[in-house]
């Protein structure tokens, strides 16, 4: 299973009490989740005319066709799994708390929420000339030299690094 974004991608449909949704109307203007690809994983999130709204982890499912809410990011019911009502429309979205951004100012910074549990490379990408891991984050490995938090760090333009 692979994790799959695509522009314009928003249907309607029901949801399964907080397990998924079923995917039936075409938004005029938008792609269907079938691109995403069956068994495929992508960012998504819903609301309804109530004002309930999620954003998360889904996996799509030709059967159905079905969204199922995989992992919850945030949401109007504190995080958890929303009980939406009536229709609800559901999109492919990029969450803030999963984005990687540059910052002028501080060159690559990573949202607060981003976990790399199997490593991010980061081939001649722009950073800062010098930073300093902040205390709470990951541990940095710079090919066989690990780096903990709280230290100051020189990088040099076109090398290699993986953050843990």
């Amino acid at each position: 299973m692979a994790l799959v974004l695509a522009d314009r991608v928003q249907q309607t449909g029901t949801a399964n009490t907080t397990v998924s949704f079923t995917l039936s109307g075409s938004v005029t203007g938008f792609q269907s989740f079938a691109v995403v690809g069956n068994t495929n994983t992508t960012y998504y999130s819903a609301f309804d005319v109530s004002g309930n709204w999620e954003a998360g982890l889904g996996t799509y499912s030709t059967t159905g066709p079905t969204l199922t809410r995989t992992t919850i990011y945030s949401s109007s019911n504190s995080g958890s799994a929303v009980t939406f009502s009536g229709t609800v429309n559901v999109f492919v979205t990029y969450p803030s708390s999963r984005s990687v951004n540059q910052d002028a100012t501080t060159g690559t910074a990573f949202s607060p929420a981003f976990n790399a549990s199997n490593g991010l490379l980061l081939n001649n990408a722009t950073v800062a000339t010098s930073f300093t891991v902040p205390t709470g984050s990951n541990a940095i490995s710079v090919g066989p030299i690990s780096i903990n938090t709280g230290i100051t760090v020189t990088i040099s333009s076109g090398q290699r690094w993986v953050v843990l």
